[in-house]
């Protein structure tokens, strides 16, 4: 294959990685939005359009391992497609912590724990995806390490939040099996919204490792 055609499979794969995110992103607006709205309809659709984010990822797979078995890529090549196969597995698992806040708003009977602003959260999460993304597109090392400290202030917002859930349950008498769904569902809701956070430092370690051959954010 000319040299050509095989830098343009290389900026088409970032191009592909870079519209799953946005894919990604949007879903999770939307589960976030049905969650916010006790919407079920909406929930639904994102529940029912998970396929659709794993057929990306399978075939986003299929460019990786193609371009790995045919062209042999050394260095900094092969440290990009490595890469590009390790962020596109985050943002499946970020797809599927979407799916779970769709089915957290088809469960929720009522509205417990309304001063928990899970919309800023879930906000957060997003502009953090966002912004490792970008960092991706344009082989910026340097922003990866903001998207790491980002992390430390929603891993903070996740930490109160979830103290605000203990404190109620140890608070209601005899709550019984009611008050015990609620308080599972926003503990799994909040932990959900904190590995949002965790898979976008995923994606920031990786793009460091990728663009300066550099693992100190891998963990």
């Amino acid at each position: 294959m000319a040299r050509t055609d095989y830098q343009h499979q290389l900026e088409q794969l970032r191009t592909n990685v870079v519209e799953m995110s946005d894919a990604v992103c949007r879903r999770l607006q939307r589960a976030l939005e049905a969650y916010e709205r006790k919407d079920d309809a909406l929930a639904e659709s994102v529940i029912a359009s998970d396929h659709e984010i794993n057929q990306l990822y399978l075939d986003l797979e299929q460019e990786c391992i193609d371009l790995l078995a045919l062209q042999q890529p050394v260095a900094g090549d092969l440290r990009f497609i490595a890469a590009s196969f390790k962020i596109i597995t985050d943002l499946e698992r970020i797809g599927d912590l979407a799916v779970n806040i769709g089915e957290y708003t088809q469960q929720a009977k009522q509205d417990r724990y309304s001063d928990i602003d899970i919309a800023y959260i879930g906000e957060e999460t997003i502009g953090m995806i966002e912004d490792a993304m970008n960092a991706y597109a344009s082989d910026d090392a340097a922003a990866t390490h903001e998207i790491a400290s980002a992390d430390d202030e929603i891993d903070a917002l996740c930490e109160r939040a979830s103290e605000v859930v203990i404190q109620d349950l140890l608070e209601t008498e005899a709550g019984g099996e009611p008050l015990l769904e609620d308080v599972s569902r926003m503990l799994l809701t909040i932990r959900d919204l904190e590995r949002v956070g965790d898979h976008a430092v995923n994606i920031a370690a990786r793009t460091l490792y990728m663009v300066d051959n550099d693992d100190e954010l891998i963990y």
